[in-house]
């Protein structure tokens, strides 16, 4: 096998990153408002995608730092790396997906990500390539559903007009609490914990981050460890292979897709 600097970024299709990511990521679903999407190829063939969009609260995202405008922030809402790619490949793509931003689109200055505890890791590859961890919190909002696939709490709120996919499939009525609604068709929540993390493209907002900036050690202090849906033995944190297995979790505007795709076809290191 060759090494992770062998990789090649460059944007892709909607359609084939979605289809990467239902075959590779452990959800097999992608999020519906991604608008960004990056392909990473391996002796050119794509073997992974990195997916950007509007977080499902963006309002409450954009508090996280202070002084944000609605424009100059994103969500990295899915990555999906196949196990043919090179090892360390997850955190060198990152580091090469945030030089493209930067320089492309100067107007994000941040970029947020959640590592799902409950179903894959606690962010390995997240630490690996400088990501600010601010938050740790047991997740109780992923539900094992009565077939066996996994949701997300919020698609069966009132309001929410995302994951369209899920609600036909479940069949919320309008108006019922989803609460009491989940509980009587028997979904369950998935113990676990999330964790989220924060990339300063532009280095002056760290100082403007309104919550506590944890030190990586909060992780294993909390017992919040977690590989694969799995916890980790004391000490198994930041040692923890960074294979392929654990990747997994501002609207951007026209002219950011169009200044990636037209600006730079394609980005090896």
């Amino acid at each position: 096998m060759g090494e992770a600097k062998d990789i090649v970024l460059r944007p892709i299709p909607a359609k084939d990153a979605n289809e990467l990511v239902k075959r590779v990521h452990y959800s097999g679903k992608v999020v519906q408002n991604s608008q960004l999407h990056i392909g990473v190829f391996y002796r050119g063939k794509l073997e992974g995608a990195m997916q950007f969009g509007p977080s499902l609260d963006k309002r409450k995202i954009q508090g996280l730092v202070s002084g944000t405008q609605w424009h100059e922030f994103i969500e990295l809402n899915r990555m999906a790396f196949s196990d043919n790619l090179p090892r360390n490949s997850e955190s060198r793509a990152l580091s090469i997906a945030m030089k493209l931003l930067r320089k492309f689109a100067p107007q994000i200055k941040w970029v947020v990500t959640f590592a799902d505890g409950t179903q894959c890791g606690d962010g390995t590859i997240y630490r690996a390539a400088g990501f600010v961890l601010t938050d740790i919190k047991n997740n109780n909002q992923l539900l094992r559903m009565p077939d066996g696939r996994v949701a997300h709490k919020i698609v069966f709120a009132d309001g929410n007009y995302g994951a369209t996919e899920d609600k036909k499939r479940y069949g919320k009525p309008a108006g019922l609490p989803e609460g009491s609604w989940l509980k009587s068709i028997g979904a369950e929540a998935i113990l676990g914990f999330q964790l989220r993390y924060i990339y300063f493209i532009d280095p002056s907002y760290r100082a403007r981050l309104t919550v506590p900036e944890l030190p990586y050690s909060e992780i294993e202090r909390r017992g919040a460890g977690m590989y694969k849906g799995q916890p980790r033995g004391r000490g198994e944190t930041d040692s923890a292979p960074q294979s392929n297995e654990e990747t997994g979790g501002a609207s951007p505007t026209r002219p950011l897709l169009d200044s990636l795709t037209g600006g730079m076809p394609e980005l090896i290191n």
